[in-house]
Parts: structure tokens; C-alpha cells; sequence
């Protein structure tokens, strides 16, 4: 988890779903609907939400993801980050550029699987935070997760060039879908030591929603989870624990 996408990503699918209902879902419908594991797209999502809504008819998919980009990028996604106005612009960091400095140091090979687009993951991985081309695999370079297309083809690239083709790899989100993505490549690849690290949202890290948090790291502890950790900064010492 290295960014709070409360205000962002979220916040793009209840404006997405305003703007074609009148109706904006609570958090907890969306909360809701991440955790059966099946909506890692947020442009998915909001499409869901309209279904289960009862909206009709519901807008082509195409259209529907120009009004999401059009609250979450501000601009052309493509273009010139500088030029965005979008919601993109409120991401809180949830991590420094130190912690991978740390985990580097600690003989820790990293990179990501996200479902971001790949103008957004780069903006936040490599302009924000200042690593430099980093491993990545975006929206559009894997399957959707859970598939584990995406996961598998990181820890070959990252196992290959540390030299250590069957070193364990852990696997750390805030989703069922992440989760469960652990779980479809333990059964893609069983000769891989795979571990599922997770945290809840930062969302729902206020002391207003502790009842809602330990239902939700329920869900990640039921759906597979070997650890569920307080926040992204722990991560070295959960691998610590696990590993060692």
C-alpha cells in the first residue's frame, strides 16, 4: 500500500456513480463490494455499483471510463502530469522513498503489481517517490488481479536478476483481490514459496471505524492471508518474522 486512495480513486468511483445515478454509494457499499475478491477495477466497480443500483440502462463502458479518468485525472492521462486536475492530485504518500532504500539493504528484491493505470503508477512510484524505473506491471501489462499473471511474471523478473530463481516471495495489499491473487499462483506455480501480506485501507485506520476494520482484516485473514500487518512501513519486519 504506498498511497491513500480514499480521496482519489475512490472518491472517482462515488462521482462516477453520482454522475450517472444521482446517488452517491456510502463507503462501506464499496468496502463492500472490494471484499468478494472480484473488483480489483475501479472502472468495473463502478459499473457494478450502477447494476446493483438498479440503474438502467447502464452507460457503455467506454464512456463510463472517459467520466472516471475525467474526475480521477483532471486531464489527459497520457499527458503532462503538471497539467492534471484531477483527484489524483489529494494522494496522501503512505510510505517514503527510504523504505525501499531499507529493504534494499536488507537483501529484499521489490517491485509492484498494481491496477492502476500506468500513467498514475508511474506519476506516484517514480515522480513522488523518486524511485528510479522501478519494477512494475500496471493495468494492461497482466490480467485483472487475482489473476496471477501479473504476480508471477514480478517474482520471475525480481528472482532472476537477484540470482535466487526459488527465493519465497510475499506479496503485501489492501484488497481480497490481493489476496486471493496469492492464492491463484500458489496453485499456478506450487514449487514457489509464495506469502500473503496484508493491511486494511487507510480509510479505515481512524478510531471511528475500528468495528469496520477488524471486520475488514476478517475478510483478508478469511480469504487467505498469512499476516495481516498494521500498516506498509511494517512490512520488513513481518518478512523478518515470516521468513526468518
Amino acid at each position: 500500500m504506498i498511497r491513500d486512495v480514499g480521496g482519489s480513486y475512490r472518491r472517482a468511483i462515488v462521482e462516477t456513480v453520482h454522475h450517472y445515478s444521482g446517488v452517491r454509494p456510502e463507503p462501506e457499499a464499496i468496502d463492500a463490494l472490494k471484499a468478494e475478491g472480484r473488483w480489483n477495477n475501479d472502472w468495473e466497480a463502478s459499473l457494478e455499483l450502477l447494476r446493483r443500483a438498479g440503474f438502467a440502462p447502464l452507460p457503455a463502458f467506454d464512456a463510463l471510463v472517459e467520466v472516471f479518468n475525467g474526475f480521477y485525472f483532471g486531464g489527459d492521462p497520457e499527458g503532462d502530469p503538471a497539467q492534471w486536475r484531477g483527484f489524483i492530485g489529494s494522494e496522501p504518500l503512505l510510505v517514503q522513498r527510504s523504505l525501499f532504500e531499507q529493504l534494499t539493504a536488507a537483501g529484499v528484491a521489490w517491485g509492484f503489481v498494481s491496477g492502476a493505470e500506468p500513467p498514475s503508477a508511474r506519476f506516484v512510484l517514480e515522480q513522488r517517490l523518486g524511485l528510479e524505473a522501478p519494477p512494475l506491471i500496471a493495468m494492461g501489462d497482466a490480467p485483472d488481479k487475482p489473476d496471477p499473471t501479473g504476480l508471477l511474471r514480478l517474482a520471475a523478473e525480481l528472482c532472476g536478476a537477484g540470482g535466487a530463481p526459488n527465493a519465497p516471495v510475499a506479496y503485501l495489499g489492501d484488497t481480497v483481490a490481493d489476496v486471493l491473487t496469492v492464492q491463484r499462483a500458489r496453485q499456478a506455480a506450487p514449487q514457489r514459496r509464495l506469502l500473503s501480506l496484508a493491511v486494511a485501507p487507510p480509510h479505515l485506520h481512524s478510531p471511528a471505524a475500528r468495528a469496520r476494520r477488524t471486520r475488514y482484516e476478517a475478510q483478508l485473514l478469511e480469504a487467505g492471508a498469512d499476516a495481516v500487518i498494521p500498516s506498509t512501513h511494517a512490512v520488513l519486519a513481518a518478512l523478518e518474522q515470516a521468513l526468518g
